[in-house]
């Protein structure tokens, strides 16, 4: 469908789980779930990022795989559910825009590169205020989001997920049940390797198929002399992708102009450029358009 406003019973896609009530089903839930599908059917891919492990970068790496993909041109939403600490707003330098509502839906924060955005940060009176949910809180706001947001025609929507295999990406793994896949996001230690093979046993558990595994903060090479040091090891990504059977999407380096470009909102600017971790992003981005897309 390319119109979000045809019904669902007009679908030609016979195999629309939105097509029919489900036994026991309300007809307030049918109707939720089928604008929810319809909303949802005119975006083509759409991308988990997740990790068990907080620290690896999660963030922005979804951040910088959107803005390497909107390089590409493709049209490009990201999702931020992290609902206790978005990141998102800031690293695209959105902190204290507004989120406007036309009729019942909620327009997305545009960035300058096109990429729609929506975060609960939008939403905070303060960047300082504390988010204090409950589950089914959570996953009524997150329906929300998928349900209410104007994404409009997306070749690629990408959820930032916070750490762990909790509530928030269960939700979204049980109101998308069209996702491509997760990307999984690691650094080399082993107490984070630990923790993220964890999220590649949830995403089989909630069939979720795996697009692969991002190592990032993947060795440090000295732009002065050349020196390449492994602040956080090096390979344990590749090793625990090998040793899950999972795709291997690529190693992100330690890149000392990121984190600046991440807190100042410049990270698009940055990712413009030709710095290692510019190329890197461009490599895993490579990569993975080709798995989704050569499906």
């Amino acid at each position: 469908m390319s119109d979000d406003k045809l019904s669902c019973e007009s679908c030609s896609t016979e195999t629309c789980s939105a097509k029919a009530k489900t036994q026991g089903e309300t007809d307030k839930d049918f109707k939720e779930r089928q604008e929810l599908a319809r909303r949802m059917c005119r975006i083509k891919h759409k991308l988990f990022v997740i990790s068990g492990k907080g620290g690896v970068g999660k963030s922005s790496v979804a951040a910088s795989l959107a803005i390497s993909l909107a390089k590409l041109g493709k049209k490009v939403g990201v999702l931020d559910i992290d609902l206790h600490g978005p990141s998102i707003p800031r690293l695209f330098g959105l902190e204290g825009a507004d989120i406007t509502a036309v009729g019942d839906s909620i327009r997305p924060v545009m960035t300058d590169q096109g990429v729609r955005v929506m975060s609960v940060g939008f939403m905070l009176r303060s960047q300082d205020d504390a988010v204090i949910w409950r589950g089914p809180l959570k996953h009524g706001v997150i329906k929300q989001f998928l349900k209410d947001v104007e994404w409009g025609e997306l070749d690629y929507l990408i959820i930032d997920s916070p750490p762990g295999t909790g509530d928030e990406p269960l939700s979204v793994a049980q109101l998308i049940d069209d996702a491509d896949g997760a990307v999984i996001v690691t650094t080399s230690q082993a107490v984070a390797i630990s923790d993220v093979r964890k999220s590649i046993s949830f995403a089989r558990q909630v069939n979720l198929p795996i697009l692969g595994v991002i190592e990032n903060m993947s060795g440090f090479v000295c732009p002065e002399c050349g020196t390449r040091t492994d602040l956080f090891g090096s390979g344990g990504g590749r090793e625990m992708a090998a040793d899950m059977g999972v795709p291997f999407l690529g190693a992100i380096p330690i890149d000392p102009g990121i984190v600046p470009a991440g807190d100042t909102g410049e990270l698009p600017v940055y990712l413009s450029g030709s710095s290692a971790g510019a190329q890197a992003f461009a490599d895993v981005v490579g990569r993975l358009v080709a798995t989704v897309e050569g499906k």
